[in-house]
């Protein structure tokens, strides 16, 4: 039976959704930035208030019951608007302060926009920057991040943004590996990027100038990758923002169509007049167009922080 004095607010709301999203509570927990044992006591606490059981706890996690599965959708809804008043509220916000979240992927962060960072913070020192690193997108209209600096070639169409540049790759392989390897033979082989379940050729390697040779391992991160070439552990498809300053490595023969793709400086359209995101969109443009020809591969050097404002 439902309690009658019980009423449900926004954060019962939130922490419902992450457990749909996340399935047990240590990954909901850490997602909320809660303590498990906080998430766990205030499911309880919804559902006794409710009066229904919303989860099943199975051993591989919690699992809706119908009844949760009937309020998903009215809980869905509530946080959008929810998360829309948030950002028309934050797209008001005038003042050079504050925290900003952008999300990029691990190379990106490395290599472009860290070294440039010691000049926005001179710049703009009440303006709080938190870079969120991964190949997963996170949700800006959850407010996952406030902006994404995203390799794609296909924005999402709920952002606004603008495309900053071509994102080049080419094959690189260690002066080291070259010396004791014939890249004509089967005893090279490319690094992997990813598991393939269907053991089918990537389109990557088959357009290279290399299509005899096997793929072997998988290094999902561009970090990892690029550690994993200068290590001599075979060639790879990497970024030329990584690949050509790095004296260590040197760029093979592209073949017939190495891979080009698109970068996007992205956030949502109700918070792009705030004026801190705003001005650090502004700035991260200027990074990158600081840095344009080595990121389409025209310019074989290493990345140049900005030093001055761009």
């Amino acid at each position: 039976m439902a309690d009658r004095t019980f009423s449900m607010n926004w954060d019962d709301i939130k922490i419902f959704l992450a457990m749909v999203r996340h399935a047990t509570v240590r990954a909901a927990a850490d997602f909320l930035d809660m303590s498990h044992s906080t998430v766990a006591r205030r499911i309880v606490v919804l559902e006794k208030g409710l009066g229904v059981r919303l989860f099943d706890r199975t051993p591989h996690g919690y699992r809706l019951t119908p009844a949760g599965k009937d309020i998903l959708a009215t809980a869905e809804s509530m946080e959008g608007e929810v998360m829309t008043l948030e950002r028309r509220v934050a797209g008001r916000d005038q003042k050079l302060k504050g925290h900003v979240r952008v999300a990029t992927s691990d190379f990106l962060a490395t290599h472009l926009l860290i070294p440039s960072l010691p000049v926005f913070g001179q710049q703009y020192p009440e303006i709080d920057v938190e870079i969120v690193t991964g190949y997963e997108s996170l949700d800006i209209d959850r407010r996952e991040a406030d902006i994404a600096l995203r390799i794609t070639l296909k924005p999402p169409p709920n952002l606004v943004g603008k495309r900053l540049a071509a994102v080049a790759f080419a094959p690189f392989v260690s002066r080291d590996y070259l010396r004791h390897h014939d890249l004509r033979s089967g005893t090279s082989c490319w690094i992997g990027y990813q598991r393939n379940a269907s053991e089918t050729t990537p389109d990557w390697v088959l357009n290279s100038a290399y299509p005899h040779l096997p793929v072997r391992g998988v290094f999902e991160s561009l970090l990892a990758q690029l550690s994993a070439a200068r290590a001599g552990l075979g060639i790879g498809m990497l970024p030329c923002l990584l690949g050509d300053p790095d004296p260590l490595l040197v760029r093979l023969d592209p073949g017939k169509q190495p891979p080009i793709l698109e970068l996007w400086l992205l956030t949502h359209r109700d918070v792009r007049t705030t004026a801190r995101l705003r001005t650090l969109m502004q700035f991260i443009a200027g990074v990158v167009g600081h840095n344009k020809a080595l990121l389409e591969g025209r310019e074989g050097r290493i990345a140049r922080p900005i030093l001055t404002p761009p």
